[in-house]
């Protein structure tokens, strides 16, 4: 059989986007039908229902465990492309589910098959280009893939509006098709089959002993894993805020989408500082500065303030997040990596697995103490990137007396 010929820069990095976008798409178009999942399923406790973002965000923790050593050992397209058949059969579940059980259990399948293309995507770059090259191709692909986040939740209230907060799962399986078929059909396995490595649990076990084994790399997954709780804290209440304390439901999606736009511009800044000031001096200040803000907005709401400026106070501290992210989960996780190139592809697994699974796990109280007020979200996120702070500079302490 001739070899096919590898894709145009264009259309892999348009692919790899698009595969990238499976979890942020999962997460964001819910938002709009949270109100409706609530009435429906969970009329006596609503918050419940934010509990269809942080069961998905644990599936796909759980999932990033293992679909790295997987398609170390398969090959990266029969991994992703079983990923989508598990996904997809998660999205049917949702789909035909009487009750919320059923349905957090359901995105628990989604979020481990997502996970596939979230981590063997990443691989499938690492096989194709090195150095200077997967930076460029990867930065370009972040553009893309910046854009979901902010049309996303408008997508979704496009669907609610046109046939019920029911048929978003259906949306989730004509994505989840295409970019199956897109891949299949078109991009080349990129791992070939001597290139393959047997997989066994102990090497994964002995990984992770490794890992937790090196100071930097242990303070830098605890940090990692409060950054993601304090992501997915905000995630999760940020369309119960908007719509039950400052009453505005109609315009969320675009609240969101501009939040969601002007965040993407952190990554870009991230880029032009990291060279000159490093990796943890960048999260170390982003998170410095969002446990002030958070702390200020905490203090801000007990003081009193209502009204519009509060929400337009509201509105700049969530955007907040939202960029510090962008300064704070690439820069922790190049750190987690940079001692662990001789296990790269299982570490990357194992970091992911763990920040995202202790990550929601953190945050899925949080988003249930919702009182009708902002507080939890800012008392949480307060205490998250503090904690965060804390570890990084103790970090640093470490290395500077070269224990690290």
């Amino acid at each position: 059989m001739t070899p096919r010929a590898p894709l145009s820069r264009v259309e892999f990095i348009a692919l790899l986007a698009m595969l990238f976008a499976t979890v942020a798409f999962s997460i964001d178009s819910m938002l709009p039908a949270l109100p409706q999942i609530a009435l429906e399923l969970s009329p006596d406790n609503a918050n419940q229902a934010q509990l269809v973002l942080t069961s998905f965000v644990f599936g796909m923790g759980v999932g990033t465990f293992f679909t790295g050593p997987l398609s170390d050992r398969f090959g990266r397209k029969p991994v992703i492309l079983a990923g989508a058949g598990l996904y997809i059969f998660g999205a049917l579940l949702c789909f035909a589910a009487q009750g919320l059980e059923l349905v957090l259990a359901a995105r628990i399948i989604q979020g481990l098959g997502a996970a596939a293309p979230r981590v063997v995507g990443l691989a499938i770059v690492r096989d194709l280009y090195a150095g200077r090259g997967m930076a460029r191709i990867m930065s370009f692909a972040m553009m893309v893939f910046t854009l979901v986040p902010a049309i996303a939740p408008l997508m979704g209230s496009w669907i609610i509006a046109l046939s019920g907060w029911r048929s978003i799962f259906l949306a989730f399986i004509l994505f989840a098709l295409f970019s199956a078929g897109w891949l299949g059909l078109r991009q080349p396995e990129s791992l070939p089959r001597d290139a393959r490595r047997p997989l066994h649990l102990q090497t994964l076990w002995q990984a992770v002993l490794e890992m937790f084994a090196h100071p930097t790399v242990r303070y830098s997954i605890l940090a990692q894993t409060l950054s993601f709780s304090l992501l997915f804290m905000a995630i999760s209440l940020i369309q119960p805020i908007f719509s039950d304390v400052f009453d505005q439901s109609e315009h969320f999606v675009y609240w969101f989408a501009g939040i969601a736009l002007f965040s993407g511009s952190a990554s870009l800044l991230n880029a032009a500082l990291v060279m000159r000031y490093g990796m943890r001096a960048l999260a170390t200040l982003a998170l410095g500065v969002q446990t002030v803000l958070s702390v200020l907005m905490t203090a801000i709401w007990l003081f009193g303030l209502r009204g519009d400026p509060m929400f337009y106070i509201f509105l700049i501290w969530m955007t907040s997040i939202f960029f510090q992210v962008g300064l704070t989960l690439g820069n922790l996780n190049a750190i987690t990596m940079e001692p662990m190139g001789h296990i790269a592809g299982t570490a990357a697994s194992v970091s992911g697995g763990l920040a995202t699974v202790f990550g929601a796990a953190i945050a899925a109280p949080v988003g249930l103490a919702f009182n009708g007020t902002p507080l939890p979200l800012s008392i949480g996120i307060a205490l998250a990137a503090g904690l965060a702070f804390i570890t990084l500079q103790y970090m640093r302490r470490l290395e500077i007396r070269g224990f690290a």
